[in-house]
């Protein structure tokens, strides 16, 4: 591997400045545009030491920190920034903000009063100081170390650069550190096409919607009046697709706190403002709380009649009788509960105890396997990854809304409930290969084309060849298109909940899904939707409780 540029930092930057130049300059504001020609027309080492400031923890900064290599000058490359106001020493400094650039000497040093023991920890010291300090007031660096021998700087210019940062990944919590991980091979992308249509924000107002929308998360994490963040919430509205799903999300979470506060007219609310999957049965849930039995059974019988998916419908099954009973009405219709199903899948075994750790999963693997009938552990880790073979191009179909740069594992609409639906040509034409004997061939040329290559659905790690082999020769068509089609129904839920084990018996061509359960374990309820849903379609699994001997310990 070629060794790194010292300025590597630097010339990835400037790649994202030329991206955001070239696919927003539409919706540029004079301000950033002004920031793009300013930046280029500054001397190297200035433009260095701005972009490795804004890759630090800020916003202050003490010359002596800030020593490298390929900024022999630190000063000096500064003072190109201080010029265009983009850092400053004479902004206001916070208590808190002192605390933070110097050590606990250094600290003992600038203050004369009582700060603590010196065994406490700065924040304790901190609290002292602030309640005892005659100016605890935010005042410029030099008032509050007037001997200092370096200088300080405040960045000032961070609030624009994270407004193109929002704008280059059409999120915040990816960093321009994603260009060094893949300039060393550490991670590779797929490749799509990008196009007007493609971008995240289509209009200036879609950036001032995300930014109130990532602020109302924040306060929500802090704890923010539930009243308030309604109201934030609903002031964030978009004509933007993408970010009326974000904000729907949003109003889900403030829901599940409200719940936790045991708010539950504020819960009743976020859930009633939102179309996110899940905040249904929420709004059920609260009704029951609040004693409101007759809505929450409406609610209920009318979700019933065209659930959501199938954790709506497992959970509308469930509270049905006692929402009958406490809305004082006769239970209708019993249906078969599930466990009998479950117990026709149920096997028991005893194991002694493992020799080394190992989890109930590896240890009933290791039991069963033989070279005549090979067992791997998968978990959600076969299916997916086999679906994501087949169906590469639907996955990364360049559709409005799903990439904004070149740094995506996955589209950004994975999690939606419209993200099958949008690709429904797509799909269709990949499950269709599976009618014919190309499946094989186009799953193992992905698997050698694509080695490495960042996707949501391939768990390239556990994906050997030999797994990979066994899997298309043993496990017929008819059935992989039943799992995608499942996958397919709720990918946010269903990529998750499948069996631990697969078995293969290579000169039969038969296999056998296997979830294992140890001593005291239960079934959770996306495990029980997928159990269900093979065992309806003639897929072959099993539940196995393994017990271990009393003469050896758990592994």
């Amino acid at each position: 591997m070629a060794a790194i540029h010292p300025l590597y930092y630097l010339h990835n930057f400037e790649r994202a400045l030329a991206w955001i130049a070239q696919r927003y300059s539409d919706l540029l504001d004079s301000e950033e545009q002004q920031f793009l020609v300013q930046f280029a027309a500054l001397p190297t080492p200035s433009r260095a030491l701005l972009v490795r400031m804004l890759m630090r923890r800020g916003p202050w900064f003490r010359a002596s920190k800030l020593v490298y290599a390929e900024i022999p000058d630190v000063g000096a490359a500064a003072q190109a920034l201080t010029a265009l106001g983009w850092l400053n020493t004479q902004a206001s400094m916070s208590l808190a903000e002192l605390f933070d650039l110097h050590t606990k000497a250094e600290l003992a040093a600038l203050f004369t009063g009582p700060l603590g023991s010196q065994g406490a920890r700065k924040s304790d010291w901190l609290q002292t100081l602030g309640s005892t300090h005659a100016q605890p007031q935010p005042q410029p660096y030099a008032a509050w170390n007037p001997q200092a021998s370096e200088p300080v700087w405040r960045v000032m210019a961070a609030e624009r650069i994270e407004r193109l940062r929002l704008m280059f990944f059409g999120n915040l919590h990816q960093d321009w550190s994603e260009f060094v991980l893949s300039d060393l091979g550490v991670f590779k992308y797929e490749p799509v096409a990008f196009d007007a249509s493609s971008r995240a924000f289509q209009a200036r107002g879609d950036i001032a919607a995300y930014l109130a929308q990532h602020a109302c998360r924040q306060a929500m994490d802090e704890g923010a009046d539930a009243a308030a963040m309604l109201e934030a919430i609903a002031g964030c509205q978009s004509s933007n697709a993408w970010l009326e799903k974000r904000r729907a999300k949003l109003l889900l979470r403030l829901g599940n706190a409200c719940e936790r506060q045991q708010h539950w007219a504020d819960a009743l609310q976020a859930y009633a403002l939102c179309t996110y999957p899940g905040a249904r049965h929420r709004r059920i849930r609260v009704l029951e709380r609040l004693e409101r039995h007759q809505e929450a059974l409406d609610q209920a019988l009318l979700a019933r009649q065209a659930p959501e998916s199938d954790e709506e419908a497992q959970k509308l099954q469930r509270m049905l009788p006692r929402l009958l009973r406490n809305a004082g009405q006769t239970k209708a219709g019993k249906r078969s509960p599930p466990g009998q199903a479950l117990l026709q899948m149920r096997s028991d075994i005893a194991l002694e105890g493992p020799v080394a750790a190992m989890s109930v999963e590896f240890a009933l693997r290791q039991h069963w396997h033989s070279d005549a009938s090979p067992v791997f552990y998968v978990e959600n880790a076969l299916v997916n990854s086999l679906f994501g073979l087949l169906c590469w191009p639907a996955v990364f179909a360049p559709l409005q809304g799903a990439f904004f740069h070149p740094f995506q594992s996955g589209p950004a609409d994975l999690s939606a409930p419209d993200f099958a639906d949008r690709r429904q040509a797509q799909f269709a034409t990949c499950l269709a290969e599976l009618d014919t004997d190309s499946y094989r061939h186009t799953i193992l040329q992905r698997y050698a084309d694509k080695q490495g290559v960042q996707s949501p659905f391939v768990f390239w790690q556990m994906l050997s060849a030999e797994l990979l082999t066994l899997a298309l020769e043993c496990i017929p068509a008819e059935h992989l298109k039943r799992l995608f089609q499942r996958l397919l129904a709720d990918v946010k839920t269903n990529r998750s909940g499948l069996p631990d084990l697969v078995r293969f018996w290579p000169a039969e061509k038969r296999y056998a899904f296997v979830e294992v359960k140890g001593p005291g374990d239960k079934l959770q309820d996306n495990q029980i939707r997928w159990l269900q849903y093979c065992s309806d379609h003639g897929i072959p699994v099993s539940v196995c409780h393994v017990q271990w001997r009393e003469s050896a310990e758990p592994g």
